[in-house]
């Protein structure tokens, strides 16, 4: 009886020492499959924008940098508030592995939808004030990202105007629906007051409402200033249309805007932009590290950019002197 217990016995560990190796080989198997696996990314982009198309662009760069192999399903939400909570809503209901979230209402939308999906957004003013996270050190929720909002850049432009182009009434078109423009307009009110400037305010629901909006700002303001406003961004070429015709300088919050007909901006590159959230998705996505644990991030870099074509057609005389203050654009 003792042999047949023994024997059995024996069998019973080969037979668990050929369990454990089998088992080693599918932990093996499963961390190649980790390694190789194709990952689905939700991509909700708010509006048509060639600040938005560039930060979506150096998101997908960065992860294919960082060698993490995706599937996109990418949508834009053509400026449309119920498209982009349905874009959302979607993602969820096709179980993503992440979202991206270009523009504060692509992000609050996601948010809404979800609070198991990491989040990665960018181009966000106010993430604080717009309840996606608790702090930009500690997010404390499945999101984080990058904001376009860089404490000088907004004081750097409305300067300009003050200071070089001597504006004393300085008209503001944008979207009171959107949250990162609301908090864009009051800080360019506070640094306009500052430095003796009026600010003429007129508030738009619409694209369609934007060149009208222009049209009303005639005879009373000596410049304008678009902030990163999407509504407004893209309908930019009928403010740009006014700004010519009428002689008033344009200004803006971000290059690409700059480059299609404004006077200058303040700002940086979305896409490096994109591209440090397109960072944060690949940590995320190979297990490094948990949204709440990656601190919200400002643009690595400022620069002011003036554009000589645009600043003759809308009547403003080039002083060579400004390149001290900033650099010329040279239409690339």
């Amino acid at each position: 009886m003792k042999k047949k217990v023994s024997a059995l016995s024996f069998a019973l560990a080969g037979m668990l020492m050929l369990a454990g190796c089998g088992s080693k080989e599918s932990s093996g198997d499963a961390e190649k499959g980790g390694k190789d696996k194709e990952f689905k990314v939700g991509i909700s982009q708010f509006a048509p924008h060639p600040s938005l198309d560039a930060a979506t662009e150096g998101f997908k760069k960065a992860l294919a940098d960082k060698g993490i192999k995706v599937k996109y399903d990418e949508q834009n939400a053509q400026a449309d508030m119920n498209n982009v909570q349905t874009i959302a809503n979607n993602f969820v209901g096709d179980k993503v592995d992440l979202i991206f979230a270009n523009a504060t209402p692509s992000a609050t939308s996601a948010l809404n939808a979800t609070k198991e999906i990491p989040i990665i957004f960018t181009s966000v003013t106010d993430p604080v004030g717009a309840g996606l996270v608790e702090a930009f050190d500690k997010p404390g929720k499945n999101i984080t990202g990058t904001t376009d909002n860089h404490p000088d850049a907004t004081k750097k432009t409305i300067s300009f105007i003050t200071d070089e182009v001597k504006a004393k009434n300085i008209g503001v078109i944008y979207n009171s629906g959107e949250q990162n423009s609301v908090v864009q307009v009051k800080d360019v009110k506070k640094i306009a007051e500052e430095k003796g400037a009026k600010l003429v305010e007129v508030s738009v629901a619409t694209t369609a409402e934007v060149k009208q909006a222009a049209e009303s700002l005639v005879g009373r303001v000596d410049a304008i200033y678009i902030p990163t406003d999407n509504t407004v961004v893209t309908a930019l070429d009928s403010v740009i249309a006014v700004s010519n015709s009428k002689k008033i300088p344009l200004f803006v919050g971000e290059l690409d805007s700059m480059k299609k007909g404004a006077v200058a901006a303040s700002g940086f590159s979305y896409f490096d932009l994109g591209y440090q959230s397109g960072v944060m998705a690949a940590d995320i996505l190979s297990g490094k590290k948990k949204a709440s644990n990656i601190p919200v991030e400002l643009p690595n870099s400022l620069k002011l950019v003036i554009n000589k074509k645009a600043a003759e057609a809308q009547g403003l005389q080039v002083k060579e002197e400004w390149s001290k203050l900033g650099e010329f654009y040279d239409g690339k």
